[in-house]
């Protein structure tokens, strides 16, 4: 095995094989994710997954000269020669050669699930292994610095530092001074609360020019005194770690980079703690903790990586080993692990560059494989905050849910219309997708207990997919860029398939009239398909568009289930005419664009079963990650011809590509490692109740004083003079009212608004804003600004920055509202309220 993938790794590190468009570094979830960009690590500066500098560096210094080892600064200083880089699934290596030493720069992430706590734990390390190449003996010592800017979602914000000692390690804590926790929600965003950790047994400080100080000294100076500083401007934090006199013996050095956000993510207006925090540890103890486990922790990497990457090659070759390394951690970086009321995980997914929403079913189905097939209990994790949403009285459609908000909050669906309408939502394709998980669940189990608590949605979801699923009517599927579609033959099998999988949950549990039945209508519709959507050597991409193909990706269930509706021909008659529509990047997604999506050509690779088949689409794929130009952690949806990224980034839907994994005995052997004995999951969550302070449109008639032109300088001030705006009542639209009422037409692309509200007796800390926008909203409260929300949102609560809570009074507070809208509906409305359990 070891064997095996050194020589993965010798491959992929040579010039003609494989370069990944962007190189995991640090990857824990979607707020605290790092990558590199280029291939050399000291072309420039690592960035967050959505492309925001958020500089790390590191320099090593020999017998008194400094070099670069990962940035572009200092520029002065020469970049030692980096000779390789290998992307294992939860490390990433570096070697370096320069002043007669070799340097191997190591970043572990040890996201192994079958250990949750170290799954969902935010700490990597991140290690200098140095030895002698020339025989001659040299001084070493290595450096290591982070920008603040990591703390933070703009470097306008400002910061705050410490350094303490937490058992043998020094640590430097790098925190944004208003703590807005949970408070924003939207996709192109850092996040911008908690504590930037970084431990370390060696010189440490929070310091104006580290880097400096370590190329002339070795040392990085003292910490400077904590002030409030814009993160952009404030001193770094950094470390340096005397090696000592090496030779030709390797010698290792370390550091522990971790992040603390306290609490991950809102659901149903309860703010949820981070799963490793779940029994009372906080930061400082999490990284003391990770420092005490930092051999046995290392080794655990090294061991899985090895066994994982020959398992990979042993199923799809080499090139599916760079693939499925290269997608391990963006997978699972794109997700993040709660603990609910009971301390049982919950995993909530984020849309990261396709709309920023949270629990999105069909980014589950496609990434749910990787889960399937090493943890049960991380799949489970991700199922119950649906099942549960699915099955309260908040959710009224007889069809599942689309998503459940934006990231980080999961306080209700917000796409197509949310919970208000069923315009634009996926119906047959939402249902399909967790009736199909659901079945795979109970297979890797062998049994279906986690359903039969569901069992009375499971069969309203049943049903509706008997009545509509077979030709579906015009509506969007999981590929929603490329429109609405009516008949789509893909999404018919979809339903098909998710009929049998209730029929086999059903018989699992018993229920073997139901079993009979729903088995029965699904074989009857799997026949019909296969003559109604027949054309000629291959079959359509729906049932009234002659001349048409597409991807049946969602075949690959009815062989990986064993339910066997379809006949074998399809699949390889499907296999056969793919070949001759290839093109140098990959399998378009049917015939009406060039462009594709990965993680479906992976699926459709694994159709047949043939490791030919499998292969034929699978080394376009790799071609186009090599030589895509977009520097970007994986896209999944690219143009088959030039390569180009069309959209969508850093994305969880790449563990799809652990599909091929589940049609192996693999499967049971790393699915029996996973321990965990989570059931008892609480039941969804009551939102705090609010009382309203300053009502919003829906509650009652409010009047503000408001202007649809630029108005003057300071107009979000307290002392601001008003008085010559106009006076009408809120919510201001024009189109989709985001749930709310549309009281005073607003035409134009911006408003701004005033009013005032009194607190009375109502304590600061319990006031919370309330706000729907379309589009961007600026809120400012006293002056103050309270919040900036991005894009268009219906009403959500907010809790207020610490500034702001500390301007609060009992009388005359002001409330000021700027909102832009990009185009289409318009809508602003506004409210105060009074939180209590």
């Amino acid at each position: 095995m070891l064997n095996i993938a050194t020589a993965l790794v010798a491959a992929s590190l040579s010039q003609n094989g494989f370069r990944p468009p962007a190189v995991p570094l640090v990857t824990h979830d979607p707020y605290f994710s790092l990558w590199s960009r280029t291939d050399a690590l000291t072309d420039g500066p690592v960035s967050h997954w959505t492309g925001t500098p958020q500089p790390i560096r590191s320099m090593v210094r020999v017998d008194g000269k400094a070099f670069r080892i990962m940035g572009a600064a200092p520029a002065d200083l020469p970049a030692m020669t980096q000779t390789s880089v290998g992307v294992y699934p939860t490390r990433t290596v570096y070697r370096f050669e320069g002043g007669g030493i070799e340097v191997l720069l190591k970043f572990t992430t040890p996201m192994l699930p079958d250990d949750l706590d170290l799954f969902s734990r935010p700490a990597s390390y991140i290690s200098w292994t140095v030895r002698s190449l020339d025989g001659a003996s040299h001084k070493v010592s290595v450096y290591f610095d982070a920008s603040p800017v990591i703390a933070v979602n703009e470097p306008g914000q400002q910061v705050e530092w410490s350094k303490t000692q937490v058992g043998k390690l020094n640590l430097l804590r790098i925190s944004s001074v208003d703590q807005p926790t949970l408070q924003k929600r939207g996709d192109n965003l850092r996040i911008d609360w908690g504590h930037l950790l970084i431990g370390t047994p060696g010189d440490a400080a929070i310091a104006a020019a580290p880097a400096k100080s370590f190329a002339e000294t070795g040392m990085v100076g003292k910490t400077e005194p904590s002030k409030p500083t814009n993160a952009g401007k404030a001193p770094l934090a950094a470390v340096s770690l005397s090696m000592g006199t090496i030779g030709k013996n390797r010698k290792t050095s370390h550091i522990i980079f971790g992040y603390d956000d306290e609490y991950s993510i809102q659901l149903m207006q309860n703010n949820l703690r981070p799963y490793w925090r779940r029994n009372g540890l906080d930061g400082n103890r999490m990284m003391a903790l990770a420092e005490q486990e930092y051999a046995a922790n290392v080794a655990k990497c090294e061991k899985f990586d090895s066994q994982l990457l020959a398992d990979l090659v042993k199923t799809g070759g080499e090139n599916y080993g760079r693939l499925g390394s290269l997608a391990y951690r963006q997978s699972f970086a794109a997700q993040k692990v709660v603990a609910d009321a009971n301390g049982q995980p919950l995993m909530f997914s984020k849309e990261n560059f396709s709309n920023g929403c949270i629990a999105t079913v069909d980014v589950l189905y496609p990434a749910a494989p990787q889960m399937l097939f090493f943890s049960p209990t991380l799949t489970k994790a991700s199922l119950t905050p649906l099942m549960e949403y699915a099955s309260s009285p908040r959710w009224k459609f007889p069809f599942a849910p689309h998503d459940m908000g934006t990231y980080p909050k999961a306080n209700g669906q917000v796409y197509g219309g949310g919970e208000f309408t069923e315009d634009n939502q996926m119906p047959v394709e939402e249902t399909g997708n967790m009736v199909i998980l659901l079945a795979a669940l109970a297979k890797i189990e062998g049994n279906a207990e986690y359903s039969a608590k569901y069992w009375p949605v499971l069969t309203r979801w049943a049903k509706y997919l008997a009545s509509k699923g077979f030709d579906p009517e015009r509506q969007l599927c999981t590929d929603d860029f490329a429109g609405h579609l009516g008949h789509n033959v893909n999404l018919s099998i979809k339903a098909i398939v998710g009929l049998d999988s209730f029929a086999y949950l059903a018989d699992k549990l018993g229920k073997k009239s139901e079993a009979a039945t729903y088995h029965k209508l699904a074989k009857e519709f799997a026949d019909r398909w296969v003559k109604e959507a027949k054309e000629g050597d291959h079959y359509r991409l729906a049932f009234d568009q002659p001349n048409t193909w597409s991807q049946k990706y969602n075949l690959v269930w009815d062989r990986l289930l064993g339910l066997n509706l379809f006949p074998s021909s399809v699949a390889t008659e499907e296999m056969a005419y793919y070949r001759t529509k290839m093109h140098g990047y990959g399998l378009p997604l049917d015939n009406r664009r060039d462009y594709t999506k990965l993680d479906w050509e992976i699926w459709t690779a694994t159709l047949t079963g043939k490791r030919d088949d499998f292969e034929t689409i699978l080394d376009p794929v790799i071609a186009f990650l090599n030589e895509t130009p977009d520097r970007n952690p994986m896209s999944d949806w690219y143009d088959t011809v030039n390569a180009k990224q069309q959209g969508f980034q850093a994305r969880s839907v790449v563990g799809g590509v652990f599909i091929k994994m589940l049609d192996t005995p693999f499967w049971k052997k790393y699915a029996a490692r996973d321990k965990d004995t989570a059931k008892n999951w609480a039941k969804l969550p009551v939102p705090p109740k609010l009382t309203p302070i300053l009502p919003i449109s829906t509650q009652k008639s409010v009047d503000w004083r408001y202007v649809d032109a630029t108005p003057g300088d300071g107009w979000s001030n307290a002392v601001f003079d008003d008085s010559n705006w106009n006076v009408a009542p809120a919510g201001f639209g024009e189109g989709d009212n985001r749930g709310g009422q549309i009281r005073t037409p607003w035409k134009t692309k911006d408003i701004w608004m005033r009013t005032t509200f009194d607190l009375g007796k109502v304590s600061a800390e319990n006031v919370r804003l309330i706000l729907a926008h379309d589009d961007g909203a600026e809120v400012y409260i006293n002056g103050i600004l309270a919040i900036h929300a991005p894009g268009a949102a219906a009403y959500d609560t907010y809790q207020l920055p610490k500034t702001v809570i500390a301007s609060l009074k009992a009388t005359g507070n002001v409330i000021a509202v700027h909102v832009h809208d990009d185009g289409g509906d318009r809508y602003a409305d506004a409210g105060i309220a009074a939180v209590s359990k």
